[in-house]
């Protein structure tokens, strides 16, 4: 089985966001997926109500620190923004690194609405580059 570590820096919304699709387009008997932060934030509630209109339920995800993780041998570590691969610690593993950096739509502002609109053409700049 394949071992993929999505890495953000606070585990909150855009590694979820990557968490659930991985999990979501992947054989569960051949990936296993995990997220972790190089903070923990928690689930951004507004990136679960985002996923749930795709949906993909990320509702029973947790905020997880990377170092819960020191131990899994990973085969692949995906970074989401650039902190979290500037920060990356090193892994004592053959996991092949990737990294795309992409706008955080924990930082939207505005109304409820425009705040939603963002999440959602932030999912989608999301899905158009995996």
């Amino acid at each position: 089985m394949k071992k993929v570590l999505v890495l953000c820096t606070g585990n909150s919304c855009r590694s979820q966001i990557a968490h659930g699709y991985l999990e979501f387009f992947t054989d569960k008997s051949q990936v296993k997926v995990y997220s972790a932060g190089v903070e923990t934030h928690g689930v951004n509630p507004k990136a679960i109500a985002t996923m749930k209109e795709d949906n993909i339920d990320i509702s029973h995800h947790t905020s997880n620190h990377i170092n819960e993780y020191a131990d899994v041998d990973f085969d692949f570590v995906i970074t989401v923004c650039d902190n979290a691969k500037d920060r990356c610690p090193y892994f004592p593993t053959k996991a092949k690194k990737f990294h795309r950096n992409f706008p955080d739509p924990a930082k939207a502002i505005g109304t409820d609405e425009e705040v939603k609109v963002e999440f959602r053409k932030r999912l989608f700049s999301f899905i158009q580059k995996r």
